[in-house]
Parts: C-alpha cells; sequence; structure tokens
C-alpha cells in the first residue's frame, strides 16, 4: 500500500531495535504524535468537484476512498517496506491467507503453472488445488531440499515458484540462494513465504526474493488480537500487486493495521526471547527419553541446517518434535493437561501453544515417514524453566498413556 519513503537512507544500516521503532513514522502521517493514529474511513469529502476529478489522477498516499487507505494503513506498509532492504513498496490485506492470494494472482493467469514446494501450509496447498486449479492454473510440488535441481522442473509455462523458509510442520530450510539463481534465469518470479523468520532474521528481497509474504497476524502482531498479512514487493513487481489487490478489493482494517504497527515497534525484542526461551526448549527436549526427534532449524540434525546458518541471522519461536512410538491417543493426553501452552491454530503471540500435527497428510511429492506423533510447539513469552516444567508433566503423561 505504500512505496518506500521516510526514515532516510541509512536506516538499514541501523540495528533491529531502532529499524522497528523508527520505521513508518513519516511526520505527515504522525502530526507530532508518537503513534500513528487509527483514521477510520470509507468516504472521503473534498471541496470541490475539480479537487474530487484531481484526486482520482494520483492516489497514492492521498485520501481517496477508504479503500485506498488512510495514513494508519501506509504507515505499517512504509514500515515494513523500510524492514526489507531493496524493496519497492508493501501492500497490506485482511490476513496471511488473503497475502498469499494476492501475491500468486498478481503473477499468475490461466494457463501458467506453479512450483509450489510440498511443505508448504496447509492453506497455501488447498489454495492451489482448489481456486487455481479452477482458474486453470497447474500447480506442481516439489522437495523442499531440491535446491538447484529446481531448475529441471521449470517448464515453459512455469511462472512463479512459492518457497516456505523453512517449511511448513516440519521445518525444513530450503537453498534458497540455488532455486532463487534458478528462477531467475529462467525469468520466473520467486514468492516467499517468510512468516517464521520475518524480515528482521531474513533478509528476502536483499537475497533476491520477487515477492515476501508475511502473515502478520503472527510476529509483527504480536499480541493475537489482529488478523493481517503483507506482500513486499522488489522492484518491479509492485504495480502488478497493487493493480491486483484493487481490483479485487483487498484492504486491511485501519483497527488491525494499528495494532500491527503498536507491534512492529517491540518486535525486535520480542523475538530475542522467542528465540532463546525456544531454543532452550528444544535443547532440552531432544534429552527426553519420550522424544525421537526435534524439528528446529537451529539444531545441527535439521534438514538444512547449513542453509539456516549460510541465510538466516537468527531463530523464531515455532518448531515441532516427534514422539518416540505412542498413540494419537497419548498425545492428546500430553497436549490436554499442558497448563501454560494453549491448543489453538496460529502462533507467533506472547502466548504459548501446543498443536497435534500429522505432516504425512499433507505431502505429494515426499514420502516423510514417523515412528511416533509430533507436536508443534510455538513459544511465547513466558519463563522458559515454567514451560519446561509444563511439558515435563505433559512427558509423564504420554508415558502413562
Amino acid at each position: 500500500m505504500t512505496k518506500t519513503g521516510g526514515d532516510g537512507p541509512d536506516l538499514a544500516q541501523r540495528g533491529n531495535a531502532t529499524r522497528v521503532v523508527t520505521a513508518g513514522r513519516r511526520p505527515e502521517w504522525t502530526a507530532g504524535i508518537v503513534s500513528t493514529p487509527v483514521w477510520r474511513a470509507s468516504t472521503i469529502l473534498y471541496d470541490s468537484v475539480a479537487d474530487l476529478r484531481a484526486a482520482g489522477r494520483d492516489t497514492h498516499h492521498r485520501l481517496f476512498y477508504g479503500r485506498k487507505g488512510t495514513p494508519t494503513q501506509w504507515s505499517l506498509a512504509d514500515a515494513l517496506t523500510q524492514l526489507e532492504p531493496g524493496a519497492e513498496g508493501t501492500f497490506l490485506y485482511c490476513s496471511g491467507v488473503a497475502a498469499i492470494a494476492g501475491a500468486l494472482l498478481s503473477v499468475l493467469a490461466p494457463g501458467d503453472e506453479l512450483l509450489m514446494v510440498d511443505t508448504a501450509y496447509d492453506p497455501s496447498r488447498s489454495m492451489a488445488t482448489g481456486l487455481l486449479t479452477r482458474m486453470g492454473i497447474h500447480t506442481r510440488f516439489y522437495d523442499p531440499m531440491i535446491g538447484a535441481g529446481i531448475a529441471e522442473l521449470i517448464g515453459d509455462n512455469t511462472r512463479a515458484i512459492l518457497i516456505e523458509a523453512p517449511g511448513s510442520l516440519t521445518f525444513e530450510v530450503p537453498d534458497l540462494p540455488a532455486i532463487i539463481a534458478a528462477a531467475k534465469a529462467r525469468g520466473v518470479v520467486t514468492v516467499l513465504d517468510n512468516t517464521w523468520a520475518t524480515p528482521l532474521f531474513l533478509p528476502a528481497i536483499a537475497m533476491g526474493i520477487d515477492l515476501s509474504i508475511l502473515a502478520c497476524t503472527k510476529y509483527i502482531s504480536g499480541h493475537s488480537d489482529a488478523m493481517l498479512g503483507s506482500v513486499t514487493a522488489a522492484p518491479g513487481h509492485f504495480a502488478a500487486l497493487r493493480d491486483t489487490a484493487f481490483a479485487l478489493g483487498h484492504i486491511a482494517s485501519p483497527d488491525d493495521s494499528w495494532l500491527a504497527s503498536r507491534g512492529l515497534r517491540t518486535l525486535a525484542l520480542r523475538l530475542a526471547h522467542h528465540q532463546s526461551a525456544a531454543l532452550k526448549i528444544a535443547h532440552w527436549l531432544k534429552l527426553q527419553p519420550e522424544v525421537a526427534r526435534v524439528f528446529h532449524p537451529a539444531l545441527p540434525d535439521c534438514a538444512g541446517h547449513a542453509h539456516f546458518l549460510r541465510d538466516f541471522k537468527g531463530s523464531s519461536g515455532l518448531f515441532s518434535f516427534e514422539l518416540k512410538g505412542g498413540t494419537d491417543r497419548a498425545r492428546a493426553a500430553m497436549i490436554d493437561g499442558l497448563e501454560l501452552f494453549g491448543i489453538g491454530y496460529s502462533w507467533g503471540g506472547f502466548e504459548s501453544l501446543a498443536l497435534p500435527v500429522d505432516p504425512q497428510r499433507y505431502r505429494t511429492a515426499t514420502t516423510p515417514e514417523f515412528n511416533g506423533p509430533l507436536v508443534r510447539l510455538s513459544i511465547g513469552l513466558e519463563d522458559p524453566a515454567d514451560l519446561i516444567a509444563d511439558l515435563t508433566a505433559g512427558l509423564s503423561r504420554f508415558r502413562a498413556g
């Protein structure tokens, strides 16, 4: 919803904590107030017919109609653009899934082919096999560890490659530079779901990604009280993104945009805690006799760990682990009795969550094998010692089951 500008050319050289505090706070939008106010609007009034007609020629950062945004949305979009060095602009959406749809539909047309990573978020898969199929767009799924081998899958009709880094549920880290290089060699657009790392831990546009998606519902908002998504575009891709969003009537709520802007200011501090607490718990889980494997990109035995060390600046609070044998009922007993972990979808909020996951139900290009049920954890902002005590009791229930 905005192009770059505002906070000076050296913003990208500043630390993460400084960047998230200062980005997007243009004086004309804040008017001396620390946080950009909530501008709620549908109708915009004009002084004359001449002003009305003039406004229709250029709606960029000008009040025109509520669906084209207000300073509340522009401020957040501008901030997200500034967190991605080299980006042209960002558009906001009412949810992460809407952002995925907006990104793909800005690139794909009937007869085109999409290559989608086999570890993709389930709604992305459902979109590919449902909506995109009905539109005459074909999708092929690929192994997340394919690397440079993806060049062999790119055909004459391939227009986009959807990547997740790391993959959903089992957290494989792909070889991003290899996939990007293969795509650029054939003029194929790369679309990355970067929700897990955020731009603070993975500067996607600077790496060569064309469209970087965030489910801002997660870490950007950080408080489990807003639904929001964003797509940040590399130079040359913003116009199609914006025009597609306007054609579909996409708009993010000003209230949710304001909540995300408020959450953004503490993102660096929150991610630091999510990272340290999750790593402490992941290392502890590896030592437990009830646990077979831990799927966390920062651990040496996670698929793509070398790629993680090379490309990422940190890790967040979401990971999974495999129980050693056992039944679904025993897994449920473990989760049901947890006191500090909620049971629910989403992640990235201040509260910890535990969820039973079954990745094998959502794979077609790969065949993952597990010897026991999996649990996905989102580590919140609680004291990790308390979370470990809660998990200790949970593993005891699993063992009894």
